[in-house]
């Protein structure tokens, strides 16, 4: 976790805790969502709705997860139709093969909205 990532988490605990929930429904929340965009997002939701339950807090964290699991399948798809197309484009004998798509994994605030 970088500098950067640690302050967003930090500020995300202590903007929870002072919600009256305890630090470490902050904590898991913060933990959840992974990465400094979700969590940035989660900082403005809850500067802005004002939620009044747990629950709500919880939901708006599930969505805000869903969003990006979404656009995670979303690249997915998009790199292997451009594979599909190299494919069909080069054929058999002129494609080359770099199924390595650990970049379409990995945890970047490059995310879609």
């Amino acid at each position: 976790m970088n500098a950067e990532e640690k302050r967003v988490h930090e500020a995300l605990v202590k903007k929870i805790a002072g919600m009256g929930y305890p630090p470490e429904f902050g904590e898991l929340i913060a933990q959840s969502l992974r990465t400094e965009k979700m969590m940035r997002r989660m900082l403005g939701y809850l500067n802005n709705a004002h939620p009044r339950t747990a629950e709500e807090i919880t939901d708006e964290m599930l969505a805000i997860c869903d969003d990006r699991d979404r656009w995670v399948q979303k690249k997915k798809a998009e790199y292997y139709n451009e594979k599909y197309n190299e494919l069909l484009y080069y054929g058999l004998e002129g494609y080359q093969s770099d199924t390595d798509i650990r970049h379409v994994y990995e945890e970047t605030d490059d995310e879609g909205d």
